[in-house]
């Protein structure tokens, strides 16, 4: 809780992967994927309450085992590769009001981005709890550098290449503006007005920037096999980043 707000960490965790079958209870560095948001959010200084949202029975033994709560299965029908993540909370939220459990703020943490820092979490809840008169949500951006509109091409019909901004000139990458992509770490919103939105994007929304290692998602072995090796070596990325900024 902060300033009297009630905050609940969601983290949705359905079975039937397609990219990597049974990724969220696999091993990664000797825990289940689903693991290590669990207890990120457990070490929060504001999260009152940590919710696995699954379709599983053995992915909730598993989120039981690291003590998360798993007040009830999801419904197949909200398990399926159409459900959008609005679907899951409004379920999880009315499933958890009939428990005569209500809370002001959720924070959406995907399994998929297990390298989601506690203290990044307190820090986007902070800046959005501060800036609540203006600000009513809160989604994790990465930089885009080597994904920037600059250098990115089109390939027309005939096969040719074609610019996709105006031109083909290819600047240094020190020379373009700032640019960023929305990427898997954290999302959060006040529940008002995510309700309303149904979306966690929107005009009242802002970012919090986490750098290139934390944006990994993990949507496949390879995917995988990378965030694997960035754990392995994370003392050692962690003091060759700068700081994000967030302030």
């Amino acid at each position: 809780m902060i300033k009297g707000k009630r905050i609940i960490a969601l983290i949705p965790a359905r079975s039937g992967s397609k990219g990597l079958v049974g990724k969220n209870t696999k091993l990664l560095c000797g825990k289940p994927l689903i693991a290590w948001p669990i207890q990120s959010a457990q070490l929060s200084k504001y999260i009152d309450k940590v919710v696995v949202s699954t379709d599983s029975q053995k992915i909730a033994e598993v989120a039981l085992q690291y003590q998360a709560e798993v007040p009830f299965i999801r419904p197949s029908h909200l398990a399926q590769d159409s459900t959008s993540s609005f679907d899951v909370i409004a379920h999880a939220l009315e499933a958890l009001a009939l428990e005569g459990e209500t809370f002001d703020y959720l924070f959406l943490l995907e399994p998929t981005s297990p390298l989601t820092q506690t203290n990044d979490i307190d820090l986007a809840i902070e800046r959005l709890i501060d800036n609540e008169d203006n600000a009513k949500a809160i989604v994790g951006l990465c930089a885009n550098e080597e994904g920037h509109p600059a250098f990115s091409v089109k390939i027309n019909r005939q096969g040719f290449l074609e610019p996709y901004q105006e031109n083909f000139e290819v600047l240094r990458r020190q020379d373009l503006p700032a640019c960023y992509r929305y990427e898997g770490s954290l999302y959060g919103s006040d529940i008002v007005t995510l309700k309303k939105e149904k979306s966690f994007y929107h005009q009242q929304t802002i970012g919090y920037l986490v750098p290139k290692w934390q944006a990994f998602e993990i949507d496949d072995l390879t995917d995988f096999i990378c965030v694997e090796a960035i754990m392995n070596n994370l003392n050692l990325i962690k003091a060759s980043y700068p700081s994000t900024h967030n302030e």
